[in-house]
This record gives C-alpha cells, sequence and structure tokens, in this order.
C-alpha cells in the first residue's frame, strides 16, 4: 500500500507559499526563519506530537536540475554553430522545469493511522503550526483539527516506494529500548572484573532501577538525543 510499510506511515506535505512579502522580506524567507528557530529550542515542537518516529521541515525555492541530458540528434550540428552563435547552442539543450510557487515542505514518519496523527499533531502542537504555515496559499481557512487534516491532505503527496527502516513498534516501545541498550551498554562497562556474585546483584539492582517491562518507567523522552 502506497505509503505505508506494516504500521508505519510515510507523509510527505507540500504546501504552496503566497509570494507576499512581511516587513520587506519575502514570506518564504520567514517561513525558513520561523523553522530555523526551532533549531535553538532544547526540543522540537514536533517531540509533543505522539508517535512521531522522526520529521524534517524545509523550505523547496524551486527544483534543481543536477545535470542536464544529451541534446537531440541536432545536438552536434548545434554545437558547431555556437561557434558562430551561443543561441543556436542553448537550443540544443533540453528543457528545464521550475516551481511556480515555494513550498513549505514537512516530511515524516509516523506510527499509526493518518488521520489520527494529523489531529494530534494539530492539537500537540497547534500554535506553532499555525506559525509555520501562516503564509501557504489557503492556511488561512484552517480554524480547527478538522480543517487541518483536509488542508493536509490536499497537500499530501504519496510515497510509493517507502521502506520503514524500524522494527515497526509504536514509539513508547522504541524509546524504552533506546535506553535500555544505552543504560545496559553503562552497566556493562562500569561492572567488568566483579566477582560473580556481586555482579548478580548489581545486575537485580540494575533490572529493579530499569524496569525493562514497563514502557511507562524510566525510558527516553520523545525528541530527546541524549541521556542527561
Amino acid at each position: 500500500m502506497p505509503d505505508k510499510s506494516g504500521n508505519v506511515y510515510a507523509l510527505t506535505i507540500l504546501s504552496p507559499i503566497r509570494p507576499g512579502r512581511l516587513d520587506e522580506v519575502a514570506y518564504a524567507d520567514v517561513v525558513r526563519s520561523r523553522l530555523d528557530a526551532w533549531n535553538f529550542l532544547e526540543n522540537s515542537p514536533m517531540a509533543k506530537v505522539p508517535q512521531t518516529y522522526l520529521c524534517r521541515y524545509f523550505v523547496l525555492d524551486d527544483v534543481f536540475t543536477q545535470s542536464l541530458a544529451g541534446g537531440d540528434v541536432f545536438g552536434p550540428l548545434f554545437d558547431f554553430l555556437s561557434i558562430f552563435s551561443d543561441r543556436a547552442r542553448r537550443r540544443a539543450l533540453p528543457r528545464e522545469d521550475h516551481l511556480k510557487s515555494k513550498y513549505l515542505v514537512f516530511s515524516c514518519n509516523f506510527h499509526g493511522d493518518l488521520d489520527n496523527y494529523l489531529r494530534s499533531m494539530w492539537l500537540a502542537a497547534g500554535n506553532e503550526i499555525r506559525h509555520a504555515w501562516e503564509f501557504c496559499y489557503a492556511f488561512d481557512q484552517v480554524r480547527n483539527a478538522d480543517d487541518f487534516v483536509a488542508y493536509m491532505k490536499k497537500c499530501r503527496l504519496k510515497a510509493s516506494l517507502f521502506f520503514d527502516g524500524s522494527n515497526d513498534d509504536p514509539l513508547e516501545e522504541q524509546l524504552k529500548a533506546l535506553y535500555l541498550k544505552q543504560e545496559f551498554g553503562k552497566f556493562v562497562v562500569e561492572h567488568q572484573g566483579l566477582p560473580a556474585e556481586q555482579l548478580q546483584q548489581a545486575y537485580r539492582e540494575f533490572i529493579a532501577r530499569a524496569e525493562p517491562a514497563n514502557l511507562a518507567g524510566p525510558s527516553w523522552h520523545p525528541g530527546q538525543y541524549r541521556l542527561r
């Protein structure tokens, strides 16, 4: 099924940005600046959105051609004529496509259903979302969670070849696994060389502290990238 791999959904949103200005700054650059400001926060606002595996925001200014294909059968002739006329050389180059608007791009992998995720996104980070999408076409008509879900679906691109690199478990289980991996690594380093009896006692204390089976117990928090 497009966009899904197991229980994981790949969401790609392209929202066109209006061409106006705010205090002499183009709307696209205002959006870019607002997104950049998130880098100075302790965690991204998206850390508040349940079941978010990872996500990325950026402003797409245009499509860029990495290289140009060879010309048509008349290419060599135009190349020869370009000695006398640059216009002839340009006629041999393939046509380039360009976007009519700049776009706010939101790309995300999450666990669960699309409608529920978008609704929880609006409820958890609505202020930041309104701030980021403020200058996008038709976003001024978004008033509530239902409007937001409908708007995002209109801007959605399907991911036909999505591969999920995770284990397909809910976010809470993956965060717990990351916590246990790092904590157990520390345990191994700190307790090497102990006699068997002391090591066994230390391991029991580690299990009691880490609570491996308790997802609500000690764990990483969404958006966290290191243990404090």
